[in-house]
């Protein structure tokens, strides 16, 4: 994998924006492939079509790229948050490629964020532009990447390094149980999750239990934290995230 843009393609553009996005798709193109099913290269759609960049022509899958020269932040921009919102209930989403890059223009991150990771929480709704502004009024959004879970950041290329596609697919085939269920009833087993990520490889019911009150926070009006804590955590054993050891002791699964 090559991971230096090809900066002949920049000649003729004087946008910096312009060059980025024909830099970094060209790289795609050439360097990327599918972390669902391993296919190379990706497809490009048609340069007018207003959600995703990229598919792949064996499984189908969309996704969407985004690009930034700085090191991998926790908060991305997006455009149109009633247009975010209206794609993240929508049957076909794509999945998102998050690149950044360096001054040299090397990549140094490149990673998907698989789409069944997206509810309408980690959308940050931004103040309306004001008055003043060309387009007074629009409301643009943000990523909150702080509350994707670890695995459902799935790095293709992590600080300069290249992950090997297996690993890369089977990271991606782990958490698509998630696209069995609606984007509402998503949000706990991904707040469970979360939870879990803060612990150490092994880990007791009680350690998850300290969440509570965070929990009760994002659902106010569930008077069974506890239950439901231990309900995700048995669909987290049932997808082989976790392991039950008994007596109220658990283990992280690789």
């Amino acid at each position: 994998m090559d991971l230096k843009f090809n900066q002949g393609l920049a000649q003729g553009y004087k946008s910096p924006s312009q060059i980025i996005r024909v830099l970094s798709e060209d790289w795609v193109s050439h360097n990327g492939y599918c972390p669902s099913c391993g296919h190379t290269p990706l497809s490009e759609f048609d340069n007018n079509r207003p959600v995703a960049d990229f598919y792949c022509s064996k499984c189908h899958e969309q996704y969407e790229l985004k690009s930034k020269k700085a090191r991998l932040s926790t908060i991305i921009n997006d455009g149109a948050y009633s247009t975010m919102i209206e794609r993240i209930n929508s049957k076909d989403n794509p999945n998102f490629f998050f690149l950044t890059y360096s001054q040299q223009l090397i990549i140094n991150n490149f990673l998907i964020i698989p789409k069944h990771f997206f509810t309408p929480d980690i959308i940050i709704k931004r103040p309306p532009l004001p008055i003043t502004a060309r387009r007074a009024g629009w409301v643009g959004c943000n990523i909150n990447l702080n509350k994707i879970p670890e695995l459902g950041k799935v790095f293709l290329v992590k600080d300069q390094q290249p992950i090997a596609i297996n690993r890369v697919t089977e990271q991606f085939r782990r958490s698509t149980f998630l696209r069995e269920k609606r984007v509402a009833n998503r949000g706990w087993t991904l707040e469970v999750m979360r939870c879990v990520d803060q612990l150490p490889g092994r880990f007791t019911l009680s350690e998850v239990y300290g969440f509570r009150d965070y929990l009760k926070t994002v659902y106010p009006e569930n008077s069974n934290i506890e239950a439901k804590i231990r309900q995700q955590l048995q669909i987290l054993r049932d997808q082989g995230l976790i392991e039950f050891l008994g007596n109220g002791r658990y283990r992280k699964l690789d």
